[in-house]
């Protein structure tokens, strides 16, 4: 068994704010949605090597939005240099970033941060 894709909520109209994040922030790529559920709104993103899609997320409208402050996807990227760099480029375009449990997740490095909606993201590289 694996994962196919993780989904969080934006408000409506969040589309952009959630883009900001996982596009510019993160480097995930805009996938479109299937044409039979593009009118509900939201967004898709994917990150892949290869041809091979490594993370999914889904951004659903929720008309009573509230963000996920604990509940989160968490993502893991190649090296603890490519998590350093990943957080230095959050930090740029705004987003902030959260070392305090860098060490406290055995085998791995990590911060948390909030995409574009308020919504908990957890990224992560296994410690060196």
């Amino acid at each position: 068994m694996r994962i196919h894709h993780v989904q969080v909520a934006c408000p409506p109209g969040g589309e952009d704010a959630a883009r900001r994040f996982y596009v510019d922030g993160l480097g995930m790529t805009e996938v479109d949605k299937p044409a039979n559920l593009a009118g509900r709104g939201g967004c898709w993103f994917r990150s892949g090597t290869r041809g091979a899609v490594t993370a999914e997320i889904h951004v659903g409208v929720e008309a009573e939005f509230v963000p996920a402050r604990k509940a989160h996807p968490a993502v893991v990227l190649g090296s603890v240099t490519e998590l350093e760099q990943r957080a230095a480029g959050l930090l740029a375009a705004g987003f902030d970033v959260d070392w305090s449990e860098r060490t406290t997740f055995d085998g791995f490095e990590r911060f948390h941060t909030a995409d574009g909606n308020g919504n908990r993201v957890e990224v992560m590289a296994h410690a060196t």
